[in-house]
């Protein structure tokens, strides 16, 4: 029975993972704004949501290791959008700062409210095949 309800939510909470993921990359840009040679980051959705429907198994996500590219890096437990780091691209720039900053405010803010209402519809989506197992399952 467990099974059918996971098969039932495999693709939204696919969809709910890579968009907070997105969220957080935003959130991260949006922080950055002011710091000198930032590079603008945003997730590839589609490609995302693709390997992580792809990527699972048996119900789970499929393991993804750490990679620390210095030794003083601290170990630690995988973040949620750890499945979904292969799709992080940087931001064409549209117009560079001096200091090499790439983050344009007015982009980032759209794309993080436009993203924000699409967590809200995935959770709605999620609420709503819930509410239908629910129903299934009652006498």
């Amino acid at each position: 029975m467990i099974d059918r309800f996971d098969a039932q939510l495999q693709i939204q909470r696919a969809a709910l993972g890579a968009l907070t993921y997105r969220q957080e990359l935003l959130a991260s840009n949006i922080a950055n704004a002011d710091t000198p040679n930032f590079k603008a980051r945003d997730i590839d959705f589609k490609g995302a949501l693709e390997a992580a429907v792809a990527g699972r198994t048996g119900g789970r996500v499929a393991s993804v290791a750490l990679a620390a590219t210095s030794p003083r890096h601290i170990g630690g437990a995988l973040s949620a959008g750890g499945a979904f780091a292969g799709a992080v691209k940087y931001r064409t720039e549209f117009q560079p700062n001096v200091d090499g900053n790439t983050v344009n405010m007015d982009i980032e803010r759209s794309a993080f409210a436009e993203n924000a209402l699409r967590v809200e519809a995935a959770m709605s989506f999620i609420t709503g095949d819930i509410k239908s197992l629910q129903l299934a399952m009652s006498p």
